[in-house]
């Protein structure tokens, strides 16, 4: 039995010291990771980093907004060429059944009178003159009833053609669709991780890097309307320039036109409808709707872009300031041009 044990009892000792070795291991690799984790772990942002982040998303935010905004266009105009297919469509098949129901009423006449052979229906005629005359008649009316028959099928073809050209939009549509969900979950995720990271900080902290941006309803300078006014290049500019000194204060809400609420290319498009001026939806359609100037060329009621990819307008109000619609944390304002990097200059009237 001796010999049986002595084995057993270095295999356990053996065990017992590579457990222990295991052990000590495993402590000091805990040790190390907690005194690791404490020394290593990220810092908590300073405001100035969590407005740089802020900042960085709201822009791609917008950049969000601006294509859901285009594709929001697309969107309503597909559904509006819809609308009207289906419309000519249901205008060409009462048209049709009209058709229908008079050929029906030919071929049941036709078929009352026994559709006879018209020279027998000659050889039995009492009065041949008289039928000659009928048969005359006759012959005008089946013209028109070919007429008809030809008209019945045009309309048909029309028909057909309306629904595929429905089904094509059906299908432009679904895609368009689909487009502004994937730019709305795009956006409300950029905008919902922007309220966290600014939720982190205080009051105090908000106001001190950027005091414009936490007052509630910010004003223009005194004269400033009346001089953007009178330096505007056209009465339709000076219309437009007060329309968005009226909104200043109204709140940032990306997809909005007004009247109540806008963001940057809903403000400048609602502006210059009030001034009796259509205006594409978008920044990147915006630039290219009237004259490009030069920044140094700028006069009250030129629209105003920034950034290298144009997601961001306004409307210059002069002296290097404009109104826009900054983003969700502020409201419609005055601003300075050098907010953010320039990237062009238009002007519409």
């Amino acid at each position: 039995m001796g010999t049986h044990r002595r084995p057993r009892q270095r295999m356990m000792g053996g065990g017992r010291a590579r457990t222990a070795a295991t052990m000590i291991t495993l402590a000091g690799a805990a040790t190390a990771t907690t005194l690791g984790g404490t020394g290593h772990a990220d810092p908590k942002p300073t405001p100035t980093q969590v407005k740089a982040k802020v900042d960085k998303l709201y822009q791609e935010a917008e950049i969000a907004t601006e294509k859901y905004n285009g594709a929001k266009e697309k969107a309503d105009a597909a559904e509006q060429r819809l609308e009207e297919l289906r419309d000519e469509a249901a205008r060409k098949e009462l048209r049709l059944n009209s058709a229908r129901e008079a050929l029906g009423s030919v071929a049941a006449a036709q078929y009352r009178s026994g559709g006879l052979d018209p020279a027998l229906q000659l050889a039995l005629s009492s009065d041949p003159d008289e039928y000659l005359d009928g048969a005359a008649f006759a012959e005008r009316a089946s013209r028109r009833q070919t007429a008809a028959v030809g008209r019945a099928r045009k309309e048909l073809r029309d028909i057909e053609q309306l629904r595929g050209a429905a089904r094509v939009e059906v299908t432009s549509l679904t895609a368009r669709r689909a487009e502004l969900k994937r730019h709305r979950e795009t956006i409300t995720g950029k905008l919902g991780t922007a309220r966290r990271l600014l939720s982190r900080l205080t009051a105090e902290e908000r106001a001190r890097l950027d005091p414009d941006r936490a007052s509630p309803s910010p004003s223009a300078p005194r004269g400033t309307l009346s001089a953007s006014s009178s330096q505007a290049p056209d009465s339709r500019a000076a219309a437009a320039v007060a329309y968005a000194h009226q909104k200043l204060g109204s709140p940032y809400v990306w997809g909005a036109t007004g009247p109540d609420a806008f963001d940057c290319s809903g403000l400048v498009q609602a502006a210059y409808r009030a001034a009796g001026v259509s205006l594409p939806r978008t920044t990147y359609a915006q630039i290219d709707a009237g004259r490009r100037v030069s920044r140094s060329a700028l006069r009250p009621g030129d629209l105003v872009f920034f950034y290298s990819g144009i997601s961001h307008v306004g409307i210059y109000i002069g002296n290097g300031r404009m109104i826009h619609a900054p983003n969700p944390s502020a409201p419609v304002r005055v601003a300075p041009l050098d907010e953010m990097p320039f990237a062009g200059a238009t002007r519409v009237v």
